[in-house]
């Protein structure tokens, strides 16, 4: 794939061509001529763009459920977004988180392999912090996490396990476990250094704490599902049986729901003047005379045309016919 020049080297060009530095004929003479492109051995791309836009769409998920889950549990505002999702060596993911920070690792079955779940020390002191009773602030420490604060972050990120299954369910059904909480990143070793993992970078904003959750996951995880990220399993269209328990249910709940029902008598037109002189013993003239049937009103839609009488010694109509033609979004 061609390289995309950025505004500044563009202009260098341009102008070492007007200056004569550089030949507008050499420039085309190398353009036919095969080039060779570098190959990182050490950074081999296992994932194909399609297979990375799976991965995000299954993270934009997991970002919502997160966002509402967080919420209702730290009753603050929260934010979660995917920022990127890249392939990496093992490696140099480990290199590029701090020395202190706060792991889960998650083996999901029946799925090999284990994922990592990095939190930014900013958020995981902004969550104890919030848990505790505060604003939500992050807290400036530079030693490690109380035997308390990684209970209080073990309980919460095991609660929020059911955003992972839910966010997965679309690809896969997974059992997560968190396994391990770790602080040092130099203490897990989980494959080996060359090895490529997906590493999904989610923003996060809990109160006025900002900060990063890198999601590590290992090829080994992914490599059964591969043909499940492609473009054509989420597009083709999977024929559901009906729940016939749920459709039972709603049905039910459909049959006991109330209606208005009216039967208009009749209708009459004044003018505000002739409303204002209103007085007892007045009388009003409709416009429905008294052989005419009545319009049978639902919901303020006229369906039915009745007639009045008694039943059982009560007020009732009986109906006539339907009236035809009229709309359930009619005014």
């Amino acid at each position: 794939m061609d390289e995309v020049l950025s505004q500044n080297e563009i202009d260098a060009l341009l102008s070492a061509i007007t200056s004569g530095e550089m030949d507008a004929e050499e420039l085309k003479k190398e353009e036919t001529e095969k080039k060779v492109r570098v190959y990182d051995f050490k950074r081999a791309l296992r994932f194909s763009k399609d297979q990375i836009r799976s991965i995000s769409r299954i993270h934009e998920n997991y970002a919502r459920q997160l966002t509402t889950f967080f919420s209702s549990q730290l009753r603050t505002f929260v934010n979660i977004a995917v920022t990127s999702v890249d392939q990496i060596p093992y490696e140099e993911f480990i290199r590029s988180i701090p020395k202190l920070t706060v792991l889960n690792i998650y083996s999901v079955s029946p799925l090999d392999g284990r994922l990592i779940m990095e939190i930014n020390p900013n958020i995981a002191y902004a969550l104890i912090d919030r848990i505790l009773g505060g604003k939500g602030n992050s807290l400036a420490k530079t030693n490690s996490l109380t035997e308390i604060e990684k209970l209080l972050l073990t309980q919460i990120f095991e609660k929020g396990i059911d955003c992972l299954i839910e966010a997965w369910s679309s690809v896969v059904d997974i059992n997560p476990i968190l396994e391990e909480f770790e602080e040092n990143p130099q203490f897990i070793q989980m494959v080996s250094p060359n090895e490529t993992v997906v590493v999904v970078s989610l923003t996060t904003t809990i109160g006025e704490t900002s900060g990063v959750i890198n999601i590590c996951i290992p090829h080994v995880i992914l490599e059964p599902i591969i043909p499940k990220l492609s473009a054509h399993y989420w597009m083709q269209s999977t024929k559901k049986e009906r729940d016939y328990q749920s459709y039972n249910m709603i049905s039910k709940h459909l049959k006991e729901a109330d209606v208005e029902i009216k039967a208009m008598l009749g209708q009459a037109d004044i003018t505000i003047n002739e409303f204002l002189k209103l007085q007892k013993n007045d009388v009003i003239s409709l416009t429905q005379s008294i052989e005419d049937p009545l319009p049978l009103v639902i919901n303020s839609k006229p369906k039915f045309i009745v007639q009045p009488g008694k039943f059982k010694n009560k007020m009732s109509v009986q109906i006539l016919d339907e009236i035809k033609g009229v709309k359930d979004d009619d005014e």
